[in-house]
């Protein structure tokens, strides 16, 4: 694939070693360390130079370069024909559900998958489209009895089934090939079409070892669609992309218009995702390694029990009576953010949390759990 101008200067700024990060980040007086999500990183130098310097035009008439260039990187690494950049990762998954599906449809998925628990149930609202939610077994994925026998009869009693939507990573727990292969199967022989919501592919790609972007080509291989989001562990300040056939991601391409995301000079976010996707993926593995540190130092807790996700992920189940809000605000007080909800709280581990980060937020949280922090 050739390479434009934009996308060149994109890839050649320079890049802060390590060292020099770690020490910036150490710098600044009281730093907390913010483990709410990988969404709240911030772009360093290289890629706000990146970004300064990215040519632009009008995405909306399709000539803006960088933009152009991010959708040809994004589809050809991931082995599509077409790709779309869209401001947000829910974005990006309503366009697919609207592209694939259409008023009285129905798509499959989990009952704490991503799009359809916490996207405002806009396939619903905005498309007519029914979800047909399913549990999860406890390693976030769906059985394949189950999608088979949700899938209804071609009958008009029913909404017509169209669409499987998968996660990986779901709940920071990396799926397997041989489940993914499994699961679009049964979709398949269903007649319906396949969705990944890969908001944290990368993640996924870099837990099953190798080359992360053959490992990422491997994982969308199974599906008609997927969604990658480029702000979450990849550290850009915005964007996710929609990648697919040529002929899906023109129809997803106008729902994306018609939901109010055509941006004009986008190239200056682009160039952000592509950075990010030149230097900021094989380092995945530094967040997850963090993540297991981090669970691995705390498992003797009193009163919580620590599950790390295998990526950059720690969730902190509570034992009954301990009021895990009362634990995050003191946390926060500490100079620790962390997320969740009642019953448990969820440690996100990202670029901007060094090693040193890591070994504070034992301390803090040690310290907290164990009565010894005054606060």
């Amino acid at each position: 694939m050739p390479t434009t101008d934009a996308a060149r200067a994109a890839h050649a700024v320079e890049v802060p070693s390590a060292e020099e990060a770690a020490s910036a980040a150490h710098d600044e007086p009281g730093r907390l360390v913010d483990l709410r999500s990988d969404t709240v990183t911030r772009p360093g130098q290289a890629m706000r130079r990146a970004m300064a310097e990215a040519e632009v035009g009008d995405d909306v008439f399709g000539d803006d370069p960088t933009v152009n260039a991010l959708q040809e990187r994004i589809a050809g690494l991931l082995g599509f024909e077409a790709a779309l950049f869209v401001s947000s990762g829910t974005q990006s998954n309503l366009c697919a559900l609207l592209t694939h599906c259409g008023r009285g449809d129905e798509y499959i998925a989990g009952q704490m998958a991503h799009l359809y628990r916490w996207e405002g149930g806009g396939a619903a609202v905005l498309g007519g489209i029914q979800p047909q939610p399913l549990a999860h077994r406890a390693d976030g994925t769906l059985d394949p009895g189950d999608i088979a026998a949700a899938v209804k009869p071609d009958d008009a009693h029913f909404a017509r089934t169209r669409l499987l939507c998968l996660e990986n990573t779901i709940g920071g727990r990396a799926v397997s090939l041989d489940y993914l292969k499994t699961a679009t199967h049964v979709a398949r022989d269903h007649g319906l079409a396949t969705h990944l919501d890969g908001a944290r592919l990368f993640n996924a790609a870099v837990a099953a070892g190798g080359d992360p972007y053959e490992q990422a080509r491997l994982i969308a291989g199974h599906f008609d669609s997927v969604s990658v989001c480029f702000s979450k562990g990849l550290g850009a300040p915005v964007g996710s992309a929609l990648v697919g056939s040529r002929e899906f991601v023109a129809e997803a391409r106008r729902w994306r218009k018609v939901l109010g995301g055509g941006m004009r000079q986008a190239g200056v976010l682009a160039a952000g995702a592509l950075y990010a996707l030149d230097h900021q993926v094989t380092r995945l593995a530094d967040d997850h390694a963090n993540a297991a540190l981090f669970a691995d130092a705390l498992q003797d807790l009193p009163g919580l029990t620590m599950e790390p996700s295998g990526t950059n992920m720690v969730f902190a189940r509570s034992a009954p009576g301990v009021d895990t809000d009362e634990i995050r605000d003191r946390l926060e007080r500490r100079g620790v953010l962390c997320g969740g909800y009642p019953g448990q709280l969820r440690f996100v581990f990202h670029l901007d949390v060094t090693r040193a980060d890591t070994e504070r937020a034992v301390r803090i949280v040690r310290e907290t759990l164990a009565g010894t922090a005054t606060g």
